[in-house]
């Protein structure tokens, strides 16, 4: 599970935010909270095209680390942690709230035990390559 490994991995999930990124900057628009009935309240509608595009950022900052992923420790884990933190963000909604639908629990799951791996694998391509 070396570097170049790593770099496709990246790319792969880099694309999710960036496609969710853009389609959730459709505010309650957004397919996902047209289906649900989500009324089109401006402070909802606002905070979802505000986090679409914070989501967006990620994805993007992501993507640009790629070609230099063992040298941009500090980048990966800022998205990363960010990522993390909002894991922990959805795994409050599911005990304050319920169980969003199923693909959501896996993208919990992926947030919160997928980031902190993603960051040891990358400490481990980063270490690997400064002792060659």
């Amino acid at each position: 599970m070396g570097r170049r490994a790593l770099q496709i991995a990246t790319v792969v999930l880099a694309l999710v935010p960036i496609l969710t990124g853009i389609i959730t900057m459709l505010g309650v628009s957004d397919p996902l909270y047209a289906s649900s009935g989500v009324p089109a309240l401006p402070v909802l509608d606002s905070n979802l095209r505000f986090f679409g595009g914070v989501w967006l950022g990620l994805g993007l900052a992501l993507l640009w680390l790629v070609p230099r992923i063992e040298s941009e420790s500090v980048l990966f884990r800022v998205v990363w942690g960010g990522i993390f933190l909002g894991g922990i963000g959805r795994l409050l909604s599911i005990v304050m709230v319920g169980a969003p639908p199923l693909p959501f629990v896996g993208f919990t799951l992926l947030e919160v035990i997928g980031a902190p791996l993603f960051v040891y694998w990358q400490h481990r391509v980063a270490t690997a390559g400064r002792s060659r």
